[in-house]
């Protein structure tokens, strides 16, 4: 990309090869291929073994695998927050936290939601806040450059409704001035509109403790003063016009003001009974390790919540809250400390384990084994709250956690499925048990329209994304492309890919191909990514090569594949389609998603695959590894970013194993 004036990679999407730059003249092809394959089949052997290697040396004892996940220094940022506000932050942490936020400060003096990204107006609030309870003084050249471009930016009025959140409760902004959150929500009927499960679990897990926090609106006393941070000090909530009543937006507005009016009369009792239920949810809900559904945000809220209704940090329940957050704390060598948003052992494990397969390790290797075992071990046999739409199901799925029973989601489940299969475990019937479980599982949580969300079935509610409250990233759990590529290309592989299921999973999936050929990708970034999990979910389960489908998607990965043979899309594809749509710098993950597609697709000879090979094989360090600085991953699209460092070595090894192995199940469609 090209370098601007503020430091950031500028909005200039890379250049992808001409059709006529992919190709040589026929005689010169005809020449040159033999000698060509042979040289891309040793080089790409070669940089299999290396990454092998690599990977099978970062295996837990235990039979996992985990890299870092990597997102934003809000993490960061509300972890300090919270410490301050339970009045437990320490000298050390805040010293450990301050060198890892600097560390990620732009020299504009902004922060960003991913690398590479323009600077963030809410990330640099929270990030400039933080520095302040590190103890950096607001006058210091990089703060000052940071509140400069806040002010510039609208000010604290102007960012994101949590960030406001953070900043009441150490009286830097007024409740008043806040959505309202009543905790009588938490008494809407499963049927009624806005009701607890119309939300995405994860936001659902926010929005309980948050209920309560907005109940009690607490206010600590500041340790500062933050009037740098205002645009206009004397009013830092200036007054803005309701949208039209006829609009949704404006329908919205004048109900928050409904729910402003009401918490000012809001009979007692039912209100305490309200936050009563509220942590009973909240308590219920809490993991073996004491997290909250494996991620971080529910789990700092919760503790809040809860605490404001009486409990204190020796009660068990708050103990072993805050314990699960000191494991989201990832130590590097330099003495910062980066709080990750989650950890992803399932997930990581089973895609290792499909990567080291398709990349030759016999299936009987005692690591692979071991790797079974463990994700065996880790199936989720019990109910969560996916049972409310489908309270008949018998559980069998994973989760994406260590700890998460409470919300196994579809996507390890499918992924899981397919790394058990490429093993050969000595207890062959426990392993088909818990996969026809799995199966089961995963067919019941289909959706009406014939695909698969993530945690949730029919989880597509139009009213919670509406709300004033929620403009932090996406609240729902739609259906998604790579979701339902993944179950349809297991159940495939399970022998289901003629079931009525099966098949309503593939036409959802045609009609969602995009007119260029792509599929949008929800869960990774993102054409690239959609394109990349549906291509060999259709050929595993029964489409052939030449279906008009698979070649428009192979025309356009040829189309926009870059200059120097890999492929990237960058994050702005979210926001700009036209423009960066599998546009970006060559990235490993990135660059094998497509490979995979276009293997698959039955292309391994073309042109385009030996070049992607070749940048593969081309940027791999010597030990076997994959540098990758860019944000391939997303929790919401746009909205929260995540850089999965394991990314970088499992899905070029998938890759490059099947390019010099072959893909990895036989009998299409069977």
């Amino acid at each position: 990309m090209t370098a601007t004036t503020d430091g950031s990679t500028g909005a200039v999407p890379p250049r992808a090869a001409s059709a006529s730059e992919n190709t040589t003249t026929a005689d010169n092809e005809e020449d040159a291929a033999p000698e060509a394959a042979a040289t891309a089949q040793d080089t790409a052997r070669r940089a299999v073994q290396r990454a092998t290697d690599f990977l099978l040396a970062r295996q837990d004892e235990a039979g996992w695998w985990k890299g870092d996940l990597e997102t934003n220094v809000t993490m960061d940022a509300e972890d300090l927050l919270l410490r301050q506000f339970l009045g437990i932050l320490d000298t050390d942490t805040a010293k450990a936290a301050g060198l890892f936020i600097r560390g990620e400060q732009r020299e504009d003096g902004t922060w960003a939601t991913f690398y590479g990204g323009p600077g963030e107006l809410s990330t640099t609030i929270e990030a400039y806040v933080a520095l302040r309870l590190a103890g950096d003084a607001p006058d210091e050249p990089h703060m000052a450059r940071a509140s400069a471009w806040i002010r510039g930016q609208g000010g604290v009025a102007a960012s994101r409704v949590f960030t406001r959140i953070w900043l009441a409760l150490f009286g830097w902004w007024k409740w008043d001035d806040l959505p309202d959150l009543p905790p009588e929500l938490i008494y809407f009927p499963k049927w009624f509109p806005l009701n607890i499960y119309d939300f995405g679990c994860w936001a659902r897990q926010t929005i309980v403790p948050l209920t309560i926090v907005s109940a009690k609106q607490p206010v600590r006393p500041a340790p500062f003063p933050l009037a740098e941070l205002h645009a206009h000090p004397r009013d830092p909530n200036p007054h803005q016009p309701l949208a039209p009543v006829a609009s949704w937006d404006g329908v919205f507005q004048r109900l928050d003001k409904a729910l402003h009016a009401y918490h000012k009369v809001a009979p007692r009792r039912l209100r305490k009974a309200a936050m009563r239920s509220a942590a009973q949810w909240i308590i219920e809900r809490q993991e073996n390790d004491g997290c909250w559904g494996g991620i971080q945000p529910p789990a700092v809220y919760s503790i809040i919540a809860l605490h404001l209704l009486g409990y204190d940090l020796k009660h068990p329940v708050l103990r072993e809250g805050l314990a699960s957050l000191d494991r989201y704390a990832v130590w590097r060598e330099d003495g910062a400390r980066m709080i990750e948003a989650c950890q992803s052992p399932v997930w990581d494990t089973c895609l290792a384990t499909i990567a080291l397969a398709d990349a030759g390790v016999p299936a009987d290797h005692p690591q692979l084994v071991k790797a079974a075992d463990w994700m065996l071990a880790e199936q989720v046999v019990r109910p969560g709250d996916w049972t409310v739409r489908r309270p008949d199901l018998v559980p069998g799925g994973w989760s994406f956690e260590f700890d998460n029973d409470n919300y196994p989601d579809i996507d390890d489940t499918a992924e899981v499925v397919l790394a058990l299969r490429r093993v050969k475990h000595p207890q062959q019937d426990r392993v088909d048990r818990a996969i026809e479980r799995a199966v089961r599982w995963n067919l019941g949580m289909q959706s009406r329209n014939g695909a698969w969300g993530a945690f949730d079935v029919d989880n597509t509610s139009a009213f919670p994304n509406r709300l004033p409250f929620c403009d932090f990233g996406e609240v729902i759990d739609p259906p998604s492309s790579d979701v339902t590529a993944h179950v349809v290309e297991m159940l495939a592989v399970e022998g289901k890919a003629h079931d009525p299921r099966t098949r309503r999973g593939i036409d959802w999936l045609l009609a969602e191909q995009e007119k260029d050929g792509s599929w949008f990708g929800r869960w990774g970034v993102n054409y690239v990514y959609g394109t990349g999990s549906v291509v060999p979910a259709l050929v595993q389960a029964g489409l052939p090569g030449s279906h008009p489908a698979i070649r428009r998607a192979v025309a356009w990965l040829e189309q926009v594949q870059n200059d120097d043979g890999g492929w990237g899309e960058d994050l702005r594809s979210y926001r700009d389609v036209a423009e960066w749509s599998g546009r970006g710098e060559s990235t490993a993950s990135q660059t094998a998603w497509s490979l995979m597609a276009l293997l698959a697709a039955g292309e391994r000879e073309s042109k385009a695959v030996e070049r992607g090979v070749a940048w593969l094989a081309e940027t791999q360090g010597e030990d076997g590894s994959w540098d990758e600085p860019y944000f391939t991953g997303t929790g919401f699209p746009w909205d929260f970013s995540i850089n999965y460092h394991l990314y970088r070595q499992v899905f070029p090894l998938t890759a490059l194993g099947r390019y010099v192995h072959g893909e990895p199940f036989s009998g299409k469609g069977s």
